[in-house]
């Protein structure tokens, strides 16, 4: 006989166990907290739409030649590029139908309908840029920049949900978890720059003692809850080539930037002990849980790319390699999700954007990526895990406003749209339901994913 343990939403994860009923009956007990109802992914907003609406309408093509704040992420040398300073707000919305078509198979779950997953993922961002050479002995530019962005329109630090499923699961979207980035950029040679950034991640810990009888009532309980930050590196270089070898005379070159940056992997880990007594049932030194889980993942990921201005236009191009088989290894150590021996590749991105200067005021952008699926395995036992290879596609705009009412900088208002096309991919779901039953389950997955987002700037 066996029964279902939950545990708490204040570890911020969840996990499906079996045990004993009398066992059961007590660790429900000790920790009947219920779950938050968030919907959380292996992917972080930067990397599966992009930061600014800048970055989302080039479908992060030239990003790492965003002169806006958000270059804090993907290349903080290019902070250099843009004398002025900036106070950065925006919103992001993200619309999800994430969809799975059964085949049929063994002891299939019974499905509402088609879509598997739309919960939406909506962030509010907020960054700040700022010239650091005023406080300093020399003149050479040095700027600082800060990006942060927090779920559900700024209501969710944490939240979030690590679980095997029966139905299956989408990998890389959902609610993202928090984003916290700092650093700087600085000229160290004509056209050279060099940035350096830290990725802030959150490592929770929760420890939970307690004494509690068959009814459930609990006594001489202890909590505790910590969060630590972890540090990963960012590191940007980019060259002007005209400025570097032509600073003279005009040529070719000054319309030329390249530019290459690198992100060190970084996680969201969670680790819930428990342990509890209940007299004459479990004795001391009471039973003990113990679970590791993690939430989101960053790979490592080596960028470059070149930009060239061709009067009002700026093409750019940029390939994106990501280190996904090191997760391998990450889910070794994660109690919830190990059973699957999941297996994953390195991938590499094409991305290509255009930005068209309008007039003085008005500029629109685009771009193209292609992403290749990081997960390799189609069978990844009562985990069942979902990806799907897919093309983005981004459009927007800026509107900037040198002599704005009221104001006295200059005002810049962004928009970007992308859209998410998840191309057609099959899966075995499989592993054991609650009753213990063995099930198979051949299915097929696609989807859309809207992206929305918005931005004021103000330039100082």
């Amino acid at each position: 006989m066996s029964s279902l343990l939950r545990l708490p939403s204040m570890a911020i994860a969840r996990r499906t166990l079996r045990i004993g009923a009398l066992s059961g009956a007590m660790c429900c007990a000790t920790l009947g907290l219920t779950v938050s109802g968030a919907h959380a992914s292996m992917g972080n907003t930067a990397t599966t739409f992009g930061i600014l609406p800048t970055d989302i309408a080039s479908a992060q093509a030239l990003s790492l030649f965003n002169t806006q704040v958000s270059a804090t992420y993907y290349n903080p040398a290019f902070l250099v590029r843009d004398p002025r300073g900036e106070l950065s707000a925006g919103l992001l919305h993200a619309e999800h139908e994430l969809r799975l078509d059964s085949q049929g198979g063994l002891n299939a779950p019974t499905r509402r309908g088609s879509v598997l997953d739309d919960t939406p993922s909506q962030q509010v961002l907020i960054g700040l840029k700022t010239d650091l050479s005023s406080v300093t002995k020399y003149d050479r530019p040095m700027y600082l920049g800060f990006m942060a962005g927090v779920e559900k329109f700024g209501q969710e630090m944490l939240a979030f949900e690590s679980e095997t499923s029966d139905e299956g699961q989408f990998f890389n979207y959902g609610r993202q978890p928090l984003f916290l980035v700092i650093g700087g950029g600085l000229n160290i040679w004509r056209g050279v720059d060099v940035g350096a950034s830290v990725r802030v991640t959150l490592h929770a810990d929760a420890t939970l003692n307690t004494n509690s009888n068959l009814a459930g009532d609990t006594s001489r309980e202890s909590l505790n809850v910590s969060a630590k930050p972890v540090l990963r590196p960012i590191l940007g270089v980019n060259v002007n080539w005209g400025e570097t070898f032509c600073a003279q005379t005009p040529c070719w070159m000054e319309n030329l930037d390249t530019a290459i940056a690198y992100k060190g992997y970084s996680n969201t880990r969670t680790k819930v002990n428990a342990n509890a007594t209940i007299p004459g049932v479990i004795p001391q030194p009471g039973l003990d849980l113990a679970v590791r889980t993690l939430d989101s993942f960053q790979p490592e990921v080596i960028s470059a790319g070149a930009q060239y201005q061709l009067g009002r236009a700026r093409l750019g191009v940029t390939g994106e390699f990501q280190r996904w088989s090191r997760l391998e290894r990450e889910f070794q150590g994660d109690t919830i999700k190990n059973v699957a021996d999941l297996e994953f590749r390195d991938i590499f991105i094409p991305r290509v954007g255009v930005e068209y200067q309008l007039n003085d005021m008005l500029s629109v952008s685009s771009g193209l990526a292609y992403e290749v699926s990081p997960l390799k395995s189609t069978r990844s036992e009562d985990v069942n895990y979902l990806d799907n290879d897919r093309i983005i596609l981004g459009l927007g705009g800026a509107l900037e406003i040198a002599n704005p009412p009221v104001l006295a900088f200059p005002l810049r208002l962004d928009f970007g749209y992308q859209y998410h096309h998840l191309r057609d991919r099959d899966f075995i779901i499989s592993g054991t339901n609650r009753n213990g039953d063995p099930y198979e389950e051949l299915v097929t997955t696609d989807g859309d994913v809207h992206v929305f987002a918005g931005s004021v700037t103000i330039k100082f």
